[in-house]
């Protein structure tokens, strides 16, 4: 599992361990350091789980990983992750995220792993022209270099896979991840200031941040604020599972398959932030900023296809996801 100890690979492999799978973990850090790879170890009770500190982008490392393991399915969560960054520094974005997904197909490949798992983002629809969106809504293009590479690895991978007969891939497409693990040992961990809504909301409330900025309330949604479709960090993961099964067992009905990853159900930032306040009984300082550029108005989800074909639905309600996520602010805070 590539970028195995960040978020969302950290709670992917809780999920993969306990389905009964062995995990290899290897990531170079850039994004996170080891904590919620320490949860996984206390989660799982495994201390034996195997940690690789490498880089995809190193070609010979990456090659070394696949000699020295027998591979059957590869996730590759490794990318640098952050829209405005990817903004301001292009290349730095097409480098790493393309080359590190390039290495990975070619080491699979050329070692016998049949089954990729891409991790791919609901950014690739862009400002859709219809709601909800399924897995044939047309891309718009990307609105950041970010969003660009995570179309470009999608079809790197569906090239790849009609190119050659040995592999075949998944793209799973996340909405908005937000939230933690029940235990609050693994959950979003940002360094600096958060990209993401949840963390800034989880900082403000502890005190870390002194006010929220909520941007924009002028938009065409009920509320004014922007809609999205936020989709519990371990419904989530429970999808890789679904996946890999899937992927492992055969059962797959192209060599190629998308699904959507998300709840089906449109929730504004103005009810995140409410939704908040009520499950943990805190009071949130936040203010009205102008627009972001690039933000889109609204999106979610239609996940019939991967509720159909992968067995898998989101079943977690949004106030024990909220209330997760601030149970692992209070836990970061207590420095235990």
């Amino acid at each position: 599992m590539s970028g195995g100890a960040g978020f969302i690979g950290s709670h992917v492999t809780v999920e993969l361990i306990e389905a009964g799978y062995d995990v290899i973990v290897a990531d170079n850090l850039s994004n996170c350091d080891m904590t919620c790879f320490n949860g996984v170890k206390k989660i799982t009770g495994r201390e034996d789980i195997p940690f690789v500190k490498m880089d995809f982008c190193n070609p010979v490392a990456t090659e070394l990983l696949f000699d020295s393991n027998q591979i059957d399915a590869v996730i590759h969560f490794s990318g640098y992750k952050a829209v405005g960054e990817s903004v301001m520094d292009p290349l730095k974005y097409y480098k790493n995220n393309l080359e590190s997904f390039i290495n990975v197909i070619e080491s699979a490949r050329d070692h016998g792993c049949s089954n990729i798992l891409f991790s791919s983002s609901a950014t690739v629809y862009g400002e859709p022209d219809v709601l909800p969106v399924t897995e044939n809504t047309p891309r718009q293009p990307a609105t950041s270099p970010y969003g660009n590479t995570k179309q470009m690895c999608e079809d790197i991978l569906r090239d790849s896979v009609k190119a050659y007969s040995n592999i075949r891939g998944i793209a799973l497409r996340y909405f908005n991840p937000i939230g933690a693990h029940p235990s609050a040992l693994i959950g979003e961990l940002p360094r600096g200031v958060p990209n993401n809504l949840v963390p800034f909301i989880t900082q403000t409330a502890i005190g870390k941040r002194e006010c929220l900025s909520v941007f924009g309330d002028d938009y065409p949604t009920p509320d004014g604020t922007c809609q999205r479709d936020f989709i519990d960090i371990v419904d989530l993961a429970k999808a890789h599972v679904f996946a890999v099964r899937r992927m492992l067992e055969g059962k797959m009905k192209d060599e190629y398959e998308i699904f959507n990853i998300g709840t089906g159900k449109p929730l504004s930032v103005m009810e995140l932030i409410k939704g908040f306040e009520k499950a943990n009984g805190v009071k949130l300082n936040y203010k009205i900023a102008p627009r972001r550029p690039g933000d889109v108005t609204a999106i979610w989800a239609d996940p019939s296809l991967a509720n159909k074909e992968l067995g898998w639905k989101a079943e977690r309600d949004i106030e024990e996801t909220l209330a997760a996520a601030w149970a692992w602010e209070k836990h970061i805070a207590s420095g235990e």
